[in-house]
């Protein structure tokens, strides 16, 4: 548990840093969006948990801005880092910790997915080999003798 606490605090930090740094050297301002102001308490925590196991879906049929190319491969490839480049992008100044989430949210759940497919297919070709074919009664050799 200390362990796993430290590994947050310091993505917390590496993540703060990152935006610290980005937003200075290309003096992007961070939106100053409140989650909880603009969704609610409920629709909000309903968001979360769609984007969180649905992110494709929720990105398309929701109200987050959409358009681009870059959003569209994000929306195509990794959508989980898509959604945590745009609650960074409008809530970095009034919701931290929340960024932070969707960031452990995107880097855990997209590796996370890659070594379920992973082991999936190799669990799936281990534990079904290729079937030998079983001839059929009418494809039995036999002799014939006459009597």
């Amino acid at each position: 548990m200390k362990k796993s606490f430290l590994n947050i605090l310091l993505l917390f930090l590496a993540i703060t840093g990152a935006v610290a740094l980005i937003s200075q050297f290309t003096h992007e301002s961070l939106g100053n969006s409140n989650f909880w102001a603009y969704r609610g308490h409920l629709g909000g925590a309903l968001f979360l948990l769609f984007i969180a196991f649905f992110p494709r879906l929720t990105l398309l049929f929701s109200s987050v801005p959409f358009g681009g190319l870059v959003w569209w491969l994000g929306w195509l490839f990794f959508p989980r880092l898509l959604v945590a480049c745009l609650a960074t992008i409008t809530y970095w100044n009034q919701n931290k910790i929340l960024v932070v989430l969707a960031w452990l949210v995107a880097l855990g759940g997209e590796s996370s997915e890659k070594i379920v497919i992973n082991r999936r297919s190799t669990h799936f070709a281990t534990a079904h080999p290729p079937k030998k074919s079983i001839p059929k009664p009418d494809d039995v050799e036999a002799e014939f003798r006459k009597m």
